[in-house]
């Protein structure tokens, strides 16, 4: 488990490359603003105020594949430590966007293009707003 890395997992390289080819240019990695500068996004476009999170399936409790919630040894362990991700995860989510800030989370098995998809849609419908 130690080797599993905190960014540049395959779902965000996938992402990122899809986001970028389509033209778009964002934050990797950012922290995000006070009081969440502990935490950080996988891809943030500051200037729009979207936050994106591709959440692995074993860390964060997916409900299609969540095995950490199936896990065989140290069940009590594991549960608690999807149950306090998922929390982080909420307050996160809550804080930005009391911050003003548009969440989008994606499992790290879903689509990339239509995760893309959603993204440019955030992005657009923000500049129609303005």
């Amino acid at each position: 488990m130690r080797a599993t890395g905190s960014r540049d997992t395959r779902p965000e390289l996938a992402l990122r490359r899809e986001l970028h080819r389509r033209g778009r240019r964002f934050r990797v990695d950012a922290p995000l603003p006070p009081p969440l500068q502990r935490r950080r996004a996988d891809v943030l476009f500051p200037r729009r105020r979207l936050a994106v999170f591709v959440d692995g399936c074993f860390w964060h409790g997916c409900p299609e594949h969540g095995t950490a919630q199936n896990a065989r040894s140290n069940t009590a362990f594991w549960r608690a430590k999807v149950a306090g991700n998922q929390a982080r995860d909420a307050d996160t989510t809550a804080a930005l966007e009391a911050l003003g800030y548009r969440v989008l989370r994606f499992w790290e098995h879903e689509d990339v293009a239509a995760a893309c998809d959603a993204v440019e849609q955030a992005l657009a419908s923000d500049r129609d707003a303005e």
